[in-house]
C-alpha cells in the first residue's frame, strides 16, 4: 500500500493501538482477536524471547542484521529503535488482510504510531491509557519482567507517551477490559460506516 492509497469502503481498515508499556494492549488486541473480523499484526523485533512466547505468533524475532537487511529491502511499513531493541511492521500482511475485508490491528508503540501519520497512513488511531499513574505503576512492577531502574525509564517514557494524544482519533481509557474492548470495537464499527 502506498502511503497515500485509500481504502475502499467495503474493504477492511487498518486499527493502531498504542500506549505505554502496562496498560494492557497486548490484552486488549487478545480479546479483540476473538472476533474472526480482526487480524493481527505480527510485529518484527530484535528483542530477545521472554518465556512462553514463539516465533512468529508474539513477534518475528530476528537479529539485528536481517532486521537491517529488511529495512534495505523496504520491507517495514515503520519501524523505531525502542529501549535499545528495533520494531517494525511487515508490509505484506496488512495489504493482504485490507483487501479482504478485515481490521488488520498495529499493537505498536506510541512511537510508531506517529511514524505511521508521518507517512500518511490511513487507520482509526487509538491511544490506550490507564486510568491513572499509580494503577500503571502498579502493573508495571507487577510483571516483574524488569528491573527497577528499567521500570523507572518506563514510567518516564509513559508520561511522554501519554502526551502524544495529538496523534490520535480516540483515546480509550482501559479502566475495564470489556468496557474498554466495547468502546474500541464501537469505534471502529462507526469509522467503517461513514
Amino acid at each position: 500500500m502506498s502511503s497515500n492509497e485509500s481504502f475502499e469502503k467495503s474493504q477492511g481498515a487498518v486499527l493502531v493501538v498504542s500506549g505505554p508499556s502496562g496498560v494492557g494492549k497486548s490484552t486488549v488486541v487478545k480479546k479483540l482477536l476473538e472476533d474472526p473480523k480482526y487480524v493481527l499484526s505480527v510485529s518484527a523485533t530484535t528483542r530477545p524471547k521472554r518465556p512462553g512466547e514463539e516465533n512468529e505468533r508474539e513477534y518475528c524475532f530476528l537479529d539485528r542484521d536481517e532486521f537491517e537487511k529488511w529495512i534495505d529491502e523496504g520491507l517495514f511499513i515503520e519501524y523505531v529503535e525502542l529501549f535499545e531493541n528495533l520494531y517494525g511492521t511487515p508490509k505484506e500482511p496488512l495489504e493482504k488482510a485490507v483487501r479482504s475485508g478485515r481490521i488488520f490491528v498495529l499493537d505498536i508503540d506510541v512511537k510508531g504510531a506517529i511514524r505511521l501519520r508521518e507517512e500518511k497512513i490511513e487507520g482509526i488511531y487509538i491511544l490506550l491509557a490507564p486510568p491513572d499513574m499509580e494503577t500503571l505503576e502498579k502493573r508495571l512492577r507487577g510483571r516483574a519482567t524488569e528491573n527497577e531502574e528499567q521500570v523507572g525509564k518506563r514510567i518516564g517514557h509513559a508520561r511522554w507517551e501519554l502526551g502524544q494524544k495529538k496523534y490520535y482519533d480516540h483515546v480509550v481509557v482501559n479502566d475495564s477490559l470489556d468496557g474498554a474492548v466495547a468502546e474500541i470495537k464501537s469505534i471502529v464499527e462507526d469509522n467503517l460506516q461513514n
